[in-house]
């Protein structure tokens, strides 16, 4: 109970130390002297950050093809197209690693589409923005696909 009570203060006091310590104590198979607890919530935490990354991504490339494809504003359309080729490939760079997202990706891209879309009537409001996305909704395609002329 001793040794709980230090991995957990540990914990608490350097989050790194803690870390190599675990990683140490797996490495050595003594699992029984392991802060589960603790444990178990940065696994899960790690899952959430990507997912939290993924969401955050999406909704500043929506945010930017959609500038991109509906403002009338050719001289900030080179700054948006670098945005774009930096999120596509930040993106793909995440699903390359944790290719389970794709569920992800596909289950929040309205929600992202959406709000993108309310942020951008209320940056933009003499621009007519559509209500639906016109394109594919293949991720392939919208990690890659060049929409506009």
């Amino acid at each position: 109970m001793a040794q709980t009570n230090l991995q957990k203060s540990l914990y608490e006091k350097d989050f790194v130390a803690w870390l190599d310590r675990t990683a140490a104590k797996l490495k050595q198979r003594r699992f029984e002297e392991i802060d589960l607890e603790n444990l178990i919530e940065e696994i899960e935490g790690l899952a959430r950050r990507d997912r939290r990354e993924l969401k955050n991504r999406l909704k500043v490339l929506l945010s930017h093809l959609l500038k991109r494809l509906y403002v009338n504003s050719p001289n900030d359309y080179r700054g948006w197209e670098i945005t774009i080729r930096e999120q596509r490939q930040q993106l793909s760079d995440l699903l390359e690693q944790s290719p389970s997202l794709s569920l992800y990706f596909t289950e929040v891209f309205s929600n992202c589409r959406q709000t993108a879309l309310s942020d951008l009537r209320e940056d933009y409001p003499e621009t007519q923005f559509p209500n639906e996305w016109q394109y594919s909704l293949e991720i392939e395609s919208l990690l890659t696909e060049k929409f506009w002329n």
